[in-house]
């Protein structure tokens, strides 16, 4: 396929912009005011509309933020949660920030057929069903989706999902020791009602993550989905490339394999890593 030079050109020129304004970036800290797009076309010797999509990307990537009538600013620190090796399930550090939680709703009702095929519950089994507002240092980062099996935590209380560790709390009160947890996640956009509730415009960019919880004797506990800010909250994994085995095939890692994100080579995780409770991709 023929290569466009003059779209190449102007991403590259973008590329460019970009990393200028993130060196920018990450010599200032949260709240310090940034050189207005008249100053940075000056600076780097290029046109208004290159700056400004270059602005755009990183306003769009929670970098940076503008301001009406003020200026544009470098936004707060992301919510940074890392994934490290281990074999033991709730090992991932927590991420970062004071994690609080405010109740939307909590309620008992059936589990209907989607929801009940992952808890193993029949459709007209009862569950409770909590939907939360978490918030980090106060600002909204999260709402979150809950459905328990009604059997297993009858007495569930507001108190419970507002107050302390969820998981202590099923362990304490009612008997529940989780065990495991698949996750996945992948991107999404805030609907009108979701921005209202983490203060960001409607079809924002957003993590949604999908979480089936397992007790000790493998019966399915907890299954959330849960819809994280995108300009707030990332996600870091620690992984090792270690070079190929002597004798492998040689196509590995070559044109025929590659990792989104690295270049070609041999990628070995350092082993399965667990979740936290606010929100980790499980690697397999």
């Amino acid at each position: 396929m023929a290569i466009d030079r003059a779209a190449s050109g102007a991403v590259l020129k973008r590329e460019r912009v970009r990393d200028a304004l993130l060196e920018l970036i990450e010599a200032r800290r949260p709240g310090d005011a940034v050189p207005s797009e008249r100053a940075l076309c000056a600076r780097l010797g290029v046109s208004r509309p290159t700056v400004r999509a270059a602005v755009d990307e990183l306003v769009v990537a929670g970098l940076l933020v503008r301001e009406h009538g003020r200026g544009m600013f470098v936004a707060a620190e992301k919510i940074t949660q890392e994934l490290v090796a281990g074999r033991g399930a709730l090992t991932v550090p927590q991420a970062k920030g004071v994690w609080t939680s405010r109740v939307l709703e909590l309620r008992t009702l059936p589990a209907g057929a989607r929801v009940g095929r992952r808890l193993r519950v029949s459709p007209a089994a009862t569950i409770r069903y909590a939907a939360r507002l978490r918030l980090v240092d106060g600002a909204p980062m999260a709402i979150e989706h809950l459905h328990l099996p009604a059997a297993l935590v009858p007495g569930l209380t507001e108190a419970e999902l507002e107050q302390g560790d969820l998981y202590e709390h099923f362990r304490d009160r009612h008997g529940v020791r989780v065990a495991e947890a698949v996750q996945s996640v992948e991107p999404t956009v805030v609907t009108s009602a979701e921005a209202d509730l983490l203060d960001v415009p409607e079809l924002s960019p957003a993590l949604l993550f999908e979480r089936l919880t397992t007790d000790t004797a493998g019966r399915p506990v907890e299954y959330v989905r849960s819809v994280y800010r995108g300009d707030r909250y990332r996600i870091v994994s620690r992984l090792a490339l270690a070079p190929s085995a002597p004798g492998a095939d040689e196509t590995q890692g070559g044109e025929g394999h590659h990792h989104p994100g690295f270049p070609p080579g041999d990628l070995t995780s350092r082993g399965p890593v667990s979740f936290s409770a606010h929100g980790v991709v499980q690697h397999d």
